[in-house]
């Protein structure tokens, strides 16, 4: 089963979104299909861009996935690196493009039910059982006590020095006057 984690389940969850508002789908495409939809969240590529890299691959997602090596540093290769990254395994691409993880569909509002890989409502109703199955595991894996007292620390810091009038701080810790 996939890493939960907040990337990934967002990730889904957006991918769920824009097919829902009529993002193009078609499961025989590589960049428009269930694998492509998360592909085009995850990396920013259009799934023209996605179409053109999976070609340098053999077959669909799922054979790209089993044939992963991270060695090569073919394009379609990098692609299934990405959805690594994110927390899926080679299985986990193989049931996400196909719905088919007994898990995800154990979840589904009103009960297990088979899915059918190329309809668009199906892999939104998926991708949102996914997210929400992954979250009740991550949730799971937070220790409410630990998180309490990390806050509590945080709150006891002295506050950071104030900056001179007119400037803003970055994320690099420093600052910059507004007037450039």
């Amino acid at each position: 089963m996939a890493y939960p984690n907040l990337t990934l389940i967002g990730a889904l969850r957006q991918a769920a979104k824009q097919l829902r508002e009529g993002a193009h789908y078609a499961w025989g495409h590589h960049g428009a299909c269930n694998c492509g939809h998360l592909l085009q969240v995850v990396t920013h590529l259009s799934k023209e861009e996605i179409l053109q890299h999976a070609h340098t691959g053999i077959g669909e997602w799922t054979e790209i996935a089993e044939d992963y090596c991270e060695v090569t540093s073919a394009p379609a290769y990098l692609l299934i690196g990405k959805l690594e990254a994110i927390g899926l395994t080679p299985t986990d691409i193989h049931c996400l493009e196909y719905l088919k993880d007994r898990t995800v569909l154990e979840r589904l509002p009103g009960g297990f039910q088979w899915l059918q890989k190329n309809k668009r409502e199906d892999v939104i109703l998926y991708f949102e059982t996914f997210a929400n199955l992954l979250e009740e595991q991550l949730l799971k894996q937070i220790d409410v006590a630990e998180v309490s007292t990390l806050q509590y620390s945080a709150l006891r810091q002295p506050a950071p020095p104030s900056l001179p009038e007119g400037e803003e701080t970055y994320s690099t810790g420093t600052s910059l006057a507004t007037s450039l």
